[in-house]
């Protein structure tokens, strides 16, 4: 049995470009982008921005100081934006094609305006793997022994107790907390009667062909 052709040139270059398009959807800085396709910067800026004007500006996120003075709901949605993310790496998914899937899912979950942006992600994700940026891993994905939640902490951290868990701490703050409620809303339970009813429906018309 012969051994499955490596991609072509044209086909990497073809995914790196689908990758960047992407990326710079999701509110990507040209510097992100190039770490994650390696495309050099001009080719990005020249093909994603023909507009200078609409070039994402400001300064690169800096996560391992950031985090742990960040709010409990920044924190709290950074800990959802990494945990996406390895569950897509140990899935075996690329950390580029992971890093977008996670992001998109994230913003499907979590209550606008959202906290972390596209590159805040990113450098989480750099900082939890030793990636991109850097080599050295400055977070870990822990779980907390209470709820069972896996939330960012540094590097090597063996929680005993639920002090640091920002998920723990949301559910005591949700009965006082506003902004918790806005963000975390309770949604409805799906109406389990009209499941039934279209499952009903289905097997009528298994019965019937």
């Amino acid at each position: 049995m012969s051994e499955p052709r490596p991609p072509l040139r044209v086909d990497r270059q073809l995914r790196a470009l689908q990758l960047a398009k992407d990326c710079a959807a999701l509110g990507a800085r040209v510097r992100t982008i190039g770490h994650l396709t390696g495309l050099p910067p001009r080719e990005l800026l020249r093909l994603l921005f023909p507009d200078r004007e609409h070039v994402p500006r400001g300064r690169p996120p800096d996560s391992p100081e950031w985090y742990h003075g960040a709010n409990l709901l920044y924190r709290a949605e950074a800990s959802i934006v990494v945990s996406l993310y390895r569950r897509l790496r140990d899935g075996g998914f690329a950390a580029a094609e992971a890093l977008v899937a996670a992001y998109r899912h994230y913003g499907s979950i979590c209550e606008p305006p959202r906290r972390i942006s596209f590159d805040r992600a990113f450098d989480l994700a750099a900082h939890t793997d030793g990636l991109w940026l850097t080599s050295v891993q400055s977070f870990s994905l822990v779980a907390c022994p209470t709820c069972h939640s896996e939330y960012l902490a540094a590097y090597g951290s063996a929680p005993r107790s639920n002090d640091e868990c920002p998920f723990c701490k949301l559910v005591q703050r949700y009965g006082t907390d506003q902004r918790v409620q806005a963000s975390f809303p309770v949604r409805p339970l799906p109406d389990l009667s009209e499941v039934e009813l279209g499952a009903h429906r289905l097997l009528n018309r298994l019965q019937e062909s």
